[in-house]
């Protein structure tokens, strides 16, 4: 049963997102009339309520938030986590994180460690506590395919990676990520490509974040693709972005490459197999009861596919065969009308239903448009995702 129903009414008021004709997103709202400095109870209740329901919101007019308020509102949301960031604390991501920790360096607000600064440029002589740091952030290094330089210098850039924020490996996905916009690029609109021979390409503002709607998805499959995605599973890697490390993706940003430079087992060294993350195809929002196809498909290792609760489930062990499978549902959804670049301004703080969307960050030329700055937390749950059937793990 959702809080609000038990609860007096929120304070703050909830707009969902204007949409042109030609966006077919369903999902995305404003939030006015709150301070994150100073939320009760109540207002904590309603706004998980809001994420849960709404999947995107942003809550405007949060330029004074302290960082601590921040971390301790991700805290409130799930009083049960452990308190600690998702993808635990610094020194760990940088020995674990694999392909979201190379190259570049994490780093904590001072006081208020869980909060990490991410984006790009210099960030100024003392950002936070933080002194003269220049962030490397964003970037197209991803891609197997080549952006040329000249291309992107004159504002062609592509989605960086599509993701959920999740450790998939002993701590279980966040439901929610914080994303404060502390400082944002300026200039004209940059051209998204997809790069893949699609022809798909979309105008954004620099420095935004994309995302796709995996609820949508899932009522895009056909009845009998939904009640195999009911009753499948999928095994994701020990370490699982170090197992990637050396792997790139597709131009889209969707999905890896079939170069074979994943790590073996054996060079993964020990781990703890009750800590292999096994989880439904389906996850059901805890709220709206919708189901979301959520797969990870570049961390995925291996799927069970049945369609029944009694049928023994076909095991895909092949990498390739996996990304096909994966990318055949998710591309689907991959397309200009179907994805929400959230109109953050300075000021404004993302919050999104880690159980119900995708998202990729989007590189932009610093030179043209200056530094961006965000302040961004998520802890992982307490209680990890629930399919529509118990799967047998």
């Amino acid at each position: 049963m959702s809080p609000s129903i038990l609860l007096p009414d929120a304070t703050f008021d909830i707009i969902e997102l204007p949409k042109s004709t030609k966006e077919k997103y369903n999902f995305g709202a404003n939030i006015t009339g709150l301070d994150l400095n100073n939320i009760s109870d109540t207002d904590v209740q309603h706004l998980k309520d809001a994420i849960w329901t709404h999947k995107v919101v942003i809550v405007k007019g949060q330029k004074d938030l302290d960082p601590k308020k921040q971390w301790e509102l991700v805290t409130r949301f799930d009083p049960e986590a452990p308190q600690v960031h998702s993808h635990g604390d610094v020194k760990t991501f940088q020995n674990k994180g694999g392909m979201l920790s190379k190259s570049r360096e994490v780093v904590g607000i001072p006081g208020a460690e869980n909060v990490r600064l991410i984006g790009k440029g210099y960030q100024g002589e003392n950002h936070y506590g933080i002194k003269d740091m220049t962030v490397r952030g964003l970037s197209n290094d991803f891609h197997a395919k080549d952006l040329p330089t000249e291309q992107f210098e004159a504002g062609n850039t592509r989605f960086q990676r599509w993701h959920i924020d999740a450790p998939l490996y002993a701590r279980e996905p966040a439901w929610f990520t914080t994303l404060r916009c502390v400082k944002q690029p300026r200039g004209e609109d940059v051209t998204i490509n997809w790069d893949d021979d699609s022809g798909y390409s979309m105008k954004s503002r620099p420095g935004l974040t994309a995302f796709f709607s995996t609820s949508q998805l899932y009522s895009m499959l056909s009845e009998d693709e939904q009640r195999m995605m009911d009753h499948s599973w999928v095994e994701y890697w020990p370490y699982p972005y170090m197992a990637i490390e050396h792997c790139k993706g597709n131009a889209n940003g969707l999905g890896l490459v079939n170069q074979g430079k994943e790590h073996t087992i054996e060079e993964l060294g020990e781990y703890d197999e009750s800590s292999v993350k096994k989880y439904a195809m389906a996850w059901v929002n805890p709220i709206t009861d919708e189901k979301a196809f959520m797969v990870h498909g570049i961390a995925a290792r291996k799927l069970y596919i049945r369609s029944g609760p009694d049928e023994q489930p076909r095991v895909i062990e092949d990498l390739t065969e996996i990304r096909k499978f994966v990318a055949d549902i998710q591309l689907r959804i991959l397309k200009p009308e179907y994805i929400c670049m959230a109109p953050v301004e300075e000021g404004d703080i993302v919050m999104w239903d880690n159980y119900g969307v995708f998202h990729s960050a989007v590189d932009y030329p610093l030179e043209a448009y200056g530094p961006r700055s965000m302040h961004q937390a998520n802890i992982g749950a307490s209680r990890g995702p629930v399919g529509p059937v118990p799967i047998p793990v």
